[in-house]
C-alpha cells in the first residue's frame, strides 16, 4: 500500500491517479480530502500532517511527503517523519533550493532540515527537488480571465519550469521502481522559459492574445506579501530575478527516470488552458 500526503494538490493529485492506474493500493490523505476527490478504489484519508493522525498508515510500503508552506515553515521536521518511518521507503518532495539557496530560511535551510530527518530515519528514501513550478502561472488566472493580462517583475529572465505532472510521474517510478534507493533528483523543464513567453503560451492555449505588463520588485513582494510569507517572497524573486546558473540549468533526471524529455511549458498550458479561459 502506498501513502500520498498532500493528494488534492497539483503533484499529489496527479500522483494517485497514476498509482490507481498501475493498480497499486492507495490511500490518499490531506487536510480536505473526501472520497469525492480520488479515484474508485483509493482511500481517502483526512489528516493534518502538523497533527499525526492514526488514520494514516505508519507502515506503508512506500510513502510520498509532501511538505506544504506553513508547514515548512513552521513544523517539526522529526514530528511530521516519525509516523512514516516504519515505512519501507519514504520519497520526499523537497526544493532544489537546499542546494542553489543553502542560506535561504524557506527554500533552503527549512527543507534541509525534513531532508535530514527523512535520510535519518532509517528508512529506504528517496528526495526530489524541482525548480519553480510550471502550475504557479495558475497565480495569473484570474487577471487572464478579467483582462488578458498578466503582470509580473523579470519578464526577460528564463528558468526551466517544471510541470506537476512530470514531478508526479518521477514520484511513481521512484514509489514502485527498484533502482533509487538514497538517490537525490533534481528536477526541471526542458528548457528555460521566460515570464513573457509563458504569457504568450498562455495566449496561444487559450486562442487570444495575453498582454505581459512589466512590474518593479517592489510591487511584486507587496502583492506577494498578502499569500506567502516574507522569507519565502524574498527567495522567490531572488530566484526569479537572479538565479543561479543551476537554477537556469536543465537538469536530465526527468529524462533518466521517464525515458522521455519533460513537457514544455506551452504542454502544460494547453492542458490547463480552461483555467485562464
Amino acid at each position: 500500500m502506498i501513502v500520498v500526503t498532500g493528494a488534492t494538490g497539483n503533484v499529489g493529485r496527479t500522483l494517485v491517479r497514476i498509482l490507481a492506474e498501475q493498480g497499486h493500493e492507495v490511500t490518499a490523505a490531506s487536510r480536505r480530502v473526501t472520497d469525492g476527490d480520488v479515484p474508485p478504489g483509493v482511500r481517502a484519508v483526512a489528516a493534518d500532517l502538523s497533527r499525526p493522525s492514526a488514520d494514516v498508515p505508519s507502515a506503508a510500503d512506500a510513502v510520498f511527503l509532501l511538505v506544504g508552506g506553513d508547514l515548512m515553515m513552521a513544523g517539526d521536521p522529526a514530528r511530521v517523519v516519525a509516523p512514516f518511518a516504519g515505512s519501507g521507503k519514504i520519497v520526499l518532495l523537497s526544493s532544489q533550493g537546499v542546494a542553489t539557496r543553502p542560506d535561504s530560511l524557506s527554500h533552503g535551510r527549512a527543507f534541509a532540515a525534513f531532508e535530514q530527518v527523512v535520510m535519518d530515519s532509517g528508512t529506504d528514501w528517496t528526495i526530489l527537488r524541482p525548480g519553480g513550478f510550471a502550475s504557479n502561472a495558475y497565480a495569473w488566472a484570474s487577471a487572464i480571465k478579467a483582462t488578458r493580462t498578466i503582470a509580473a517583475p523579470f519578464g526577460e529572465v528564463g528558468l526551466p519550469v517544471i510541470d506537476p505532472g512530470d514531478i508526479a510521474a518521477v514520484a511513481a517510478a521512484t514509489l514502485t521502481q527498484p533502482g533509487h534507493t538514497n538517490a537525490i533528483y533534481e528536477l526541471t523543464g526542458p528548457m528555460p522559459t521566460t515570464p513573457r513567453q509563458r504569457a504568450a503560451a498562455i495566449g496561444d492555449a487559450i486562442g487570444e492574445p495575453v498582454t505581459f505588463i512589466d512590474q518593479t520588485r517592489e510591487e511584486a513582494h507587496a502583492q506577494m506579501l498578502t499569500f506567502m510569507p516574507a522569507p519565502v517572497a524574498d527567495t522567490t524573486l531572488d530566484i526569479l530575478g537572479t538565479p543561479t546558473v543551476r537554477e537556469q540549468t536543465v537538469s536530465p533526471d526527468v529524462q533518466k527516470i521517464l525515458g522521455r524529455a519533460p513537457a514544455t511549458f506551452a504542454d502544460w498550458a494547453k492542458r490547463n488552458a480552461a483555467a485562464f479561459r
